[in-house]
């Protein structure tokens, strides 16, 4: 059979191509740009009309089609979200007593991206994996586009595995093809891609920048996290020479970096000449530069977040925001006010391997007060869960500066990490070493 005899035999409806989901089962979707919203369109409608119960739904960082469809409120008696990285769609979903069950109706499973891949292939036991991608070639196969990260092995670890075709989806290099042979239900749905930019930074996250960008040379190799502080540091390395980039987000503000000629990839060790990334997520612009673009490549989380593999580059400079930072250095990057805020992710795994990196820097960062300057983001205890421990950070940087805690004892964090902090805090945070 030809790859286009196969496809004809697989394409089939929304509707029908959920048929297989059951009560009990366990779904993954695509996350972010790759959730599928026909396939999940017609998974809340068989929810809402059947008797099915009882579903699990794996994924990380959920946008506009499952909240407009899977994650209904009035669904999730018989949708159960496993959720590993919680983003604003959660977070509404929670709100309430945090004494009754801070995660309900959310089951929040906690886990480093990088090991994804292995607990949806290992230890659930996945039923259906549902996600979007680029349309087929001529010789049978389509990427995993902006969306590599866990949803290649779950595709490929589910008995049964659905695809949306959708033509806005880039068609992407790397470690990304899949075979039509490997499908068994194929919709098409023709949908612009959902669009998400950074915003403004404040002027905190403006002055954070610029002490960042000031410890960025030439051909160092760049990891930035998500959110408004990661882009306007790239926005003032665009005078920089032979950049590279290894990182698990990709962005626009990465992408003009590329755009203008600052980043080259000629002195990486792994993939020189190529930008490596394992998810994506922009504008339409930024989607039109990434389709078919060679100077791209996308791999699995499981590689692309690996400590060893980050490692292997010299110079890597990984750049992400925390919550708070308590006086040894232990950062908590996901809880807020006991409530859970959004996950681990790669952030751990970046520390890590930028620090074993030759030359290499882990800067966390982060505006030192929260809630328009009511809290202090550096404080004496966690209110949450040590995402990267003490042992790990490197490099802290607020508006009021930066210290690189490596080599320091507690009390020489403490003070490092109070004179980072707002003026009218500091006494405060010195009295509670006492």
């Amino acid at each position: 059979m030809t790859p286009q005899a196969d496809f004809l035999a697989k394409l089939t409806t929304a509707d029908e191509a959920i048929a297989c989901v059951g009560s009990g089962m366990n779904v993954a979707m695509g996350m972010a740009i790759a959730e599928p919203p026909a396939l999940l369109e017609a998974l809340a409608n068989k929810v809402e009309t059947s008797g099915l119960n009882n579903l699990r739904l794996w994924y990380f960082h959920s946008l506009g089609a499952a909240e407009k469809t899977v994650l209904r409120r009035e669904l999730l008696h018989r949708i159960r979200p496993h959720c590993m990285f919680l983003s604003s769609n959660e977070r509404a979903l929670i709100k309430g007593d945090p004494s009754l069950d801070p995660y309900w109706p959310i089951a929040f499973v906690p886990v480093a991206f990088s090991g994804s891949p292995q607990l949806l292939s290992e230890r659930v036991d996945l039923d259906v994996c549902v996600t979007t991608v680029s349309p087929m070639d001529r010789h049978g196969y389509f990427t995993f586009g902006t969306s590599n990260d866990y949803t290649s092995t779950a595709a490929r670890s589910a008995r049964r595995l659905i695809v949306e075709v959708n033509p806005a989806m880039p068609r992407v290099f790397g470690d990304s093809l899949l075979h039509v042979s490997e499908v068994d239900a194929i919709v098409e749905h023709s949908a612009p891609l959902p669009e998400v930019l950074s915003g403004t930074p404040s002027a905190e996250e403006q002055a954070i920048a610029r002490i960042i960008a000031t410890m960025i040379d030439d051909g160092s190799c760049l990891q930035m996290g998500i959110g408004t502080l990661p882009a306007a540091v790239c926005a003032l390395l665009e005078d920089r020479k032979n950049l590279g980039i290894h990182t698990e987000l990709l962005t626009p503000a990465l992408v003009r970096l590329i755009q203008c000629g600052a980043v080259t990839n000629k002195e990486k060790e792994t993939y020189p000449w190529r930008s490596v990334f394992t998810f994506a997520m922009g504008d339409a612009a930024f989607y039109d530069f990434l389709d078919d673009n060679p100077g791209f490549h996308s791999l699995p989380v499981h590689i692309v977040n690996n400590p060893q593999h980050i490692s292997k580059n010299d110079n890597v400079v990984s750049v992400n925001g925390t919550l708070q930072i308590d006086l040894g250095g232990a950062c908590n990057s996901e809880s807020l006010m006991g409530r859970q805020y959004s996950g681990s992710g790669g952030q751990l795994d970046f520390v890590r391997g930028a620090t074993a990196s030759k030359g290499g820097k882990s800067i966390i960062a982060c505006p030192s007060t929260a809630r328009d300057g009511a809290v202090s983001r550096i404080v004496t205890t966690l209110d949450g869960p040590v995402t990267t421990p003490r042992n790990d950070t490197q490099i802290v940087v607020t508006e009021f500066g930066w210290s690189d805690l490596r080599g320091k004892s507690m009390n020489e964090r403490a003070d490092a990490l109070i004179a980072l902090a707002h003026p009218k805090f500091r006494d405060e945070l010195a009295n509670g070493l006492r």
